[in-house]
């Protein structure tokens, strides 16, 4: 349908929808029977997103993540993968709010929302542009190590070899690209006060 194929990958609300079927009779009904048919995937309560049998593109799940609920950036597990830190496959997408936590469940995946405090937000997000069509929101990878360990409960390091320990053999990350890694960023973090100990051991490791 070309009405649909014009909004390509980007996730539309409900009143976007209505609109693009506003000479129909009956838009609702044409958009239930579209989501029936599986030409537009249902996200949330209001929100969708074409189909990649109607756009003939692939999805972006990090875009997909920062129109479900924000502000966030993709954080955690998702940018070490997305960035070839960590071998394995994620199957849950994590990402970081100022807002409160928030947990969703599509077909395309799962999606958790972690609070973190407004100044602590702020440090090391990038702005990720894909071959001029869309941007997202992501964290650096140093923040994304940072998160991994303010944003995992009852995580207890005390030594830089329990540190190295927790990446090598918990998460399977590269610690060789520890080297090119921005200090300032995990300075930021450190500053903010939340798991200072521990980030300061992650600053050691980076000098």
């Amino acid at each position: 349908m070309e009405e649909l194929e014009q909004l390509g990958i980007i996730p539309v609300n409900y009143a976007v929808l209505r609109s693009l079927f506003s000479d129909y009779r009956s838009p609702r009904n044409k958009i239930a029977n579209l989501e029936q048919a599986e030409k537009i995937i249902r996200l949330k309560r209001g929100m969708y997103v074409v189909s990649p049998k109607v756009s003939r593109q692939l999805l972006s799940v990090e875009l997909i993540t920062n129109h479900i609920y924000g502000p966030s950036y993709v954080s955690m597990e998702s940018a070490l993968r997305h960035y070839g830190l960590i071998p394995e496959q994620v199957y849950m997408i994590r990402s970081m709010t100022p807002n409160r936590s928030k947990y969703f469940e599509n077909p395309i995946g799962k999606f958790e929302y972690i609070t973190v405090n407004e100044d602590y937000y702020s440090i090391g997000i990038k702005q990720q542009t894909v071959e001029n069509k869309y941007t997202f929101l992501i964290a650096t990878p140093e923040k994304a190590l940072c998160d991994m360990i303010t944003g995992t409960p009852q995580l207890r390091i005390q030594s830089e070899k329990a540190l190295v320990v927790y990446l090598e053999e918990n998460l399977r990350f590269d610690i060789s690209a520890l080297e090119n890694m921005n200090k300032s960023i995990v300075k930021e973090c450190i500053n903010t006060g939340k798991k200072k100990g521990v980030l300061e051991l992650l600053l050691k490791l980076l000098q």
